[in-house]
């Protein structure tokens, strides 16, 4: 009886996927919030500053991205390019009036635009993903007050980093942000907004001493964040620090009825090293993974997907960077091999059982679960009403009719979830 339940509602969620899936950044976090941009301060007499932004273009049909150039700015743009191809792309400074005219109805004829052309349309489902690599100039944005240099400047997107001159110490930031040294020296501050407002930001520098030391030194990769914690006994004096904001990992839970202790999840991934052709996820213990599928989200290619167990693992020659045990299950997407130059987007989803972390206690629903990603989404059965969250989330009650909790978590920590819900 409960295959019965699982089969029928696996149907219904995969039914639901190919209706509006292509819509799910729009709806979780709006599409700014599957974006990136980095910023990198020139020097302060110049008050430039070089923007990198990446972007996700997921209306199905669309052939151009536009991105508004600010009033104010002098914009000199150095190149776009295809994420996934590392190909350039032909781009075009337009007005507002042209842009309209080309079919970006929201256009405003006082506002110049960045005008793209995508080498293929948006299919359903898919979604096409741009760098734009430009410098501007703005004075109100950027200058030198009391010897001091200033970065001072609204974001709207929410994810961002900021990079100083080398050679320039941070000493004020009025936004909760992680801060690093990069491998040439310079200093970085990066931050995750998980608010629907802008980011009124400001950051101040001043200048080191030329004996200042800015050797960047490379530690081993840290595993926090990823769901395997860290020895907090020690200091951590070899950790590298990954910076929260440039991390694509995003996860959405869709919780089945909780009698089969059962939910549909998808996860995406955008890997980036050359070579890589396979994407490893270890199944929890406790828990149980089936129907996995994949595909990659550039261009919709639906992908060989295997569970592996055990001595399976080993002789395929995999490594799921934890001891291969009887118990180790392991779930394997393989896709062509990323090129230099080039990365790949993929969607994974696949249903997890797991009695443990996710059952009925007294008629309530009970999901507990630790989440090491920035970007989590859980979304409560049909006819289910939230009685209890203890992580901090925005909450809203989608188009589905399905209550979402979202949680954007900056910090490379875990964070552990739990969520209690009754019927309606």
């Amino acid at each position: 009886m409960i295959k019965a339940q699982v089969s029928d509602l696996q149907l219904r969620m995969s039914q639901f996927f190919i209706g509006v899936l292509c819509l799910m950044p729009l709806v979780l976090f709006g599409q700014s919030d599957d974006s990136y941009t980095r910023y990198e301060l020139l020097d302060p007499a110049t008050q430039s500053f070089r923007i990198l932004y990446d972007v996700t273009i997921t209306e199905p049909g669309s052939t151009f991205y536009y991105n508004t150039l600010r009033k104010g700015s002098e914009h000199q743009v150095a190149m776009v390019k295809d994420l996934s191809t590392g190909m350039n792309l032909e781009w075009a400074i337009v007005t507002g009036a042209q842009a309209k005219s080309a079919g970006f109805s929201s256009a405003d004829l006082a506002t110049d635009y960045l005008q793209v052309k995508l080498t293929r349309p948006v299919t359903e489902g898919s979604e096409y993903r741009i760098r734009i690599d430009k410098t501007y100039k703005d004075p109100n944005s950027y200058f030198v007050r009391d010897q001091k240099l200033v970065f001072k400047r609204a974001l709207g997107i929410k994810r961002n980093a900021v990079v100083l001159p080398k050679g320039y110490e941070i000493i004020s930031c009025n936004f909760p942000s992680q801060v690093g040294l990069e491998p040439d020296g310079r200093i970085r501050t990066s931050f995750i907004n998980p608010d629907a407002s802008e980011v009124p930001l400001q950051i101040e520098a001043r200048k080191l001493p030329s004996s200042a030391d800015l050797t960047f030194h490379a530690s081993p990769a840290s595993t926090v964040g990823e769901g395997k914690g860290r020895d907090k006994s020690k200091a951590r004096v070899d950790y590298t620090l990954a910076e929260r904001a440039a991390q694509t990992r995003e996860i959405v839970y869709f919780l089945l009825d909780p009698a089969t202790h059962s939910f549909r999840l998808y996860h995406d991934y955008t890997e980036s090293r050359a070579g890589m052709d396979h994407y490893l996820n270890v199944v929890r213990a406790g828990s149980k993974a089936s129907n996995p599928s994949a595909k990659i989200l550039d261009n919709g290619m639906s992908l060989k997907v295997e569970t592996l167990r055990g001595n399976e693992i080993t002789r395929k020659g995999l490594d799921p960077g934890e001891p291969v045990t009887s118990d180790t299950e392991v779930v394997v997407i393989w896709y062509p091999a990323v090129k230099d130059g080039q990365t790949t987007r993929l969607r994974i989803e696949e249903t997890y059982t797991d009695p443990n972390r996710y059952l009925l206690n007294n008629d309530e629903l009970v999901f507990d679960r630790s989440f090491g990603r920035p970007f989590n989404t859980v979304k409560l059965p049909p006819g289910w009403f939230l009685t209890m969250n203890v992580v901090p989330a925005t909450i809203h009650y989608d188009n589905d009719g399905l209550i979402s909790l979202d949680y954007v978590n900056g910090s490379p920590d875990e964070i552990d979830v739990l969520i209690r819900a009754r019927k309606r």
